[in-house]
């Protein structure tokens, strides 16, 4: 591929997959508009692709280049602190190494290199090669907003800002917002390597050119246009596969997800048999690991709420110190009728099932936009970093699901949840959140297909790089 006729963008993402996969899926978007992209990922991803040969051969404009994070295969990368200041140190170098390597050896032109919140130090790399670069912010705008008042001390996060949990925090298109929703990596005692990254993401989102957001205008209006005086994020999303989005199902070997774990099939012709819009999905994500009293009280609810159910609960990656809970005893022969419990499972394809009713989650972003793209109404039962805050866009601004209320230890009982998922499949407002989770369902469509909001982002983004190539 000739470097005169193609236009490169360089994606750096790191190996967790709730950051890759909005990488890959913006690959795509991009290559789809005649975009040649270069992903440059990290050893570690290359050992854990579960598809990674497909890509090539497959998405011919797509490039896969790794570099090393400095550390070794062995070491256990949840320690954060260690693991950030290693990938800032010898990653930075490693990828600059890779970039010259692009640039004055395959002859290849960069336009502009894009990277994610967690590696900062990417807008540094750019900037001492002359290459102009853009953060995609992989989270709400609304979490956006907030880390971004919140580190530069504007209102509400005044200088004289107290974490006073009983205050109403005025801060633009979040009616009501307290400081339990808020992200958890802003409050005390949050390890200083979170307080850092926190900081370098939002000075790097002022080195950057653009800023771009995995998120849609319809869904995050009044937030994006309060940021527009500050520093203007513009939504190119949702990044989720295109299924979802209603266009042509995607070729399984031609679709740019990661899972970092066999999803079982089963799931789906298990769903198959079930009646039209009576299954509670539950599932809390990749990184959340349960414990046991939160094990017992979810089984509890959902043993309890006489529905069907599919119940994802993934064991704790390997190495890491947490260990999974065990079912309480006799629950997998007690509701062996209606309930499915499994490791892991394709989540896409889970929410767009028809016989799907609600989804009981932590609220990561990546789970929020596919249950948004979905029209799946929510039950939240968020834990830490920005799942507070997209608990409440979900209850409260998009208006498509409850907040699970918890105790002082943390911890919400079964009768709560029980209470929660009744709400949602059939309380007083159920058919109103239903109705409400389509409609932004549309909208997500929407705004993706030609001449929609984040097309239209997508495509001013393309012709603003073009015309600063180095």
């Amino acid at each position: 591929m000739a470097a005169d006729k193609e236009e490169i963008c360089v994606l750096l993402v790191v190996a967790l997959q709730a950051h890759m996969n909005p990488m890959l899926k913006f690959a795509r978007c991009l290559a789809s508009k005649g975009v040649f992209v270069t992903l440059a990922m990290t050893e570690t991803a290359r050992d854990t692709l579960l598809n990674f040969n497909t890509f090539t051969t497959q998405n011919p404009k797509i490039n896969l280049e790794f570099f090393s994070d400095g550390l070794t295969a062995e070491f256990n990368r949840e320690k954060g602190g260690e693991a950030l200041t290693t990938l800032q140190i010898s990653g930075s170098k490693n990828l600059s190494n890779l970039i010259k390597n692009l640039t004055f050896v395959k002859k290849l032109t960069i336009s502009c290199i894009i990277f994610n919140p967690f590696v900062p130090w990417v807008a540094d790399v750019a900037a001492e090669l002359g290459i102009p670069c853009a953060l995609l912010w992989n989270q709400s705008c609304a979490t956006f907003s907030i880390l971004y008042r919140y580190s530069k001390k504007i209102n509400p996060f005044d200088p004289n800002f107290e974490m006073n949990p009983s205050e109403i925090l005025g801060c633009p298109g979040i009616p009501n917002l307290e400081v339990k929703d808020l992200p958890s990596t802003i409050l005390p005692p949050t390890p200083f390597h979170f307080k850092k990254l926190i900081s370098d993401s939002v000075q790097s989102s002022e080195k950057a050119s653009w800023v771009l957001g995995n998120s849609f205008y319809e869904l995050e209006k009044d937030i994006i246009d309060s940021m527009d005086s500050l520093i203007p994020i513009r939504p190119i999303g949702p990044l989720v596969s295109s299924f979802i989005l209603g266009r042509a199902e995607e070729d399984d070997n031609n679709t740019l997800h990661i899972d970092m774990w066999e999803a079982e099939e089963s799931c789906i012709e298990w769903l198959n048999t079930q009646p039209i819009s009576s299954v509670i999905y539950a599932s809390f994500g990749r990184v959340t690991v349960l414990s046991q009293i939160q094990i017992d009280n979810i089984a509890m609810a959902l043993k309890t709420s006489k529905r069907p159910f599919l119940w994802v609960l993934k064991a704790p990656t390997e190495g890491s110190k947490m260990k999974l809970g065990e079912l309480p005893s006799g629950f997998l022969e007690e509701t062996r009728e209606r309930g499915m419990v499994v490791n892991w499972c394709s989540q896409e394809k889970v929410l767009m099932h028809k016989a799907v009713a609600c989804f009981m989650t932590h609220g990561g972003w990546s789970s929020t936009l596919e249950t948004v793209a979905s029209g799946v109404p929510v039950v939240v039962y968020p834990e830490w970093t920005d799942q507070p805050t997209n608990a409440k866009l979900l209850a409260d601004v998009f208006r498509v699901g409850v907040r699970i209320r918890v105790g002082e230890d943390g911890i919400a009982g079964s009768e709560e949840m029980g209470r929660c998922i009744e709400e949602v499949v059939d309380g007083p407002r159920a058919k109103e959140m239903k109705k409400r989770a389509l409609e932004l369902k549309e909208a997500a469509k929407k705004a993706v297909e030609d001449g929609g909001s984040s097309d239209l982002n997508i495509n001013q983004f393309i012709r603003e790089i073009s015309g600063k190539s180095c």
